[in-house]
């Protein structure tokens, strides 16, 4: 006989389980569900623990029962109904630019009668599945998300089929997954961003010119773009081992450590694009580590001008991030989206270069 705790994880397992075959429309709506013989057998529980898992199903409204024919599985969107809620993912809330882009939605949706269903992902896949599937569950009229690690192939494009499938319309900002780009997008020109902080620090004389990137968004591989783009526009050679690759989890110390050893083993840097403006301080602090000066003995850039990173004798140059305007274009597209006007894909705001005292001409050589 099954005990009560091990009752409990097992009809929460087997839940678990036919949602994802739900989710994956590997059962699809309509289609009747497997008998209680049929789980039973396959689980080795009892029907007790078979009826509670189905009976959870059931109240989230992912299977309906008929009387005398079964249970089948749901189309979810013919229970959907107007929430005037709108679910906002972030990869992160409360630092950095954040806080304004939310701000900026807000703003728009406030005053059109929405509310804010607030979720973050800290920039995890695994995160972003599990808000997923459980926006899914509930019912809300449309989803702005930051994708996650937007440069790593997505194997979760069956959530938001599932999306498309119960109506729910969805836009991604500031990056978009390759095999979804066809999908409604607001976006920065990083590129073109990268390639004006290349080209103003080659207009000061640099030619030892390092970047730093973020290699798990499109931000960061879009960046490098400009980056490299400018190099060659001015017939300065790229050379990769100038480029300094991080990833989320790393970006905190690698960026750091490695501009130090290069530094320490006598490479010629007199420059450096950094990947955003919270890098570009940390690289500062690297830099002044070593008893070298910025600007005076290594210019830096950063992208984003976010006003919370600090050190008040260093004003970046940068490239401007209207934050809050783009969290209004996202919120104003997407309330279009549920009204079902027609929108454009790609959204893409212009850079805009601001000067800064953190670069200095450098005398020919």
């Amino acid at each position: 006989m099954e005990n009560k705790k091990t009752t409990s994880l097992k009809y929460q397992q087997i839940e678990e389980e036919l949602k994802q075959l739900i989710l994956e429309d590997k059962i699809k709506p309509g289609e009747k569900m497997p008998s209680e013989n049929i789980l039973t057998a396959k689980y080795g529980v009892s029907r007790q623990t078979i009826r509670k898992a189905i009976s959870n199903l059931e109240s989230e409204g992912f299977v309906y029962a008929v009387q005398g024919s079964g249970t089948f599985c749901s189309d979810a969107s013919r229970f959907k109904k107007e929430s005037k809620d709108i679910a906002v993912v972030m990869t992160y809330l409360s630092d950095y630019i954040f806080p304004k882009v939310i701000s900026g939605i807000d703003s728009v949706l406030s005053d059109n009668g929405y509310s804010i269903v607030l979720k973050n992902t800290n920039n995890s896949r695994t995160r972003e599945i599990q808000c997923l599937e459980d926006l899914i569950e509930k019912n809300i009229d449309g989803i702005i998300i930051e994708p996650s690690k937007s440069n790593v192939f997505c194997k979760h494009k069956y959530l938001y089929d599932k999306l498309d499938s119960y109506g729910i319309p969805y836009i991604f900002i500031q990056g978009a997954y390759s095999v979804m780009e066809d999908k409604p997008h607001v976006i920065m020109d990083d590129e073109k961003g990268t390639y004006l902080l290349t080209e103003y620090l080659i207009s000061l004389g640099h030619r030892n010119i390092l970047g730093v990137f973020k290699s798990d968004d499109t931000q960061g591989q879009n960046r490098h773009k400009g980056y490299a783009k400018a190099l060659a526009d001015a017939g300065i050679p790229y050379n990769p081992e100038d480029v300094i690759w991080f990833y989320t989890e790393d970006r905190a110390v690698h960026p750091y450590t490695t501009l130090q050893k290069m530094i320490k083993r006598g490479k010629k840097v007199d420059a450096i694009v950094a990947y955003n403006d919270q890098i570009a301080f940390h690289l500062i602090k690297a830099i002044r580590e070593l008893n070298l000066k910025v600007p005076e003995d290594i210019s830096i850039t950063g992208y984003d001008h976010s006003q919370s990173t600090g050190n008040t004798d260093i004003s970046l140059t940068t490239i401007a991030h209207p934050q809050q305007e783009l969290g209004k274009i996202a919120a104003e597209t997407l309330l279009k989206m549920i009204r079902n006007e027609d929108v454009e894909q790609r959204i893409v705001i212009e850079p805009k270069l601001i000067i800064g005292n953190s670069c200095k001409r450098r005398k020919a050589t």
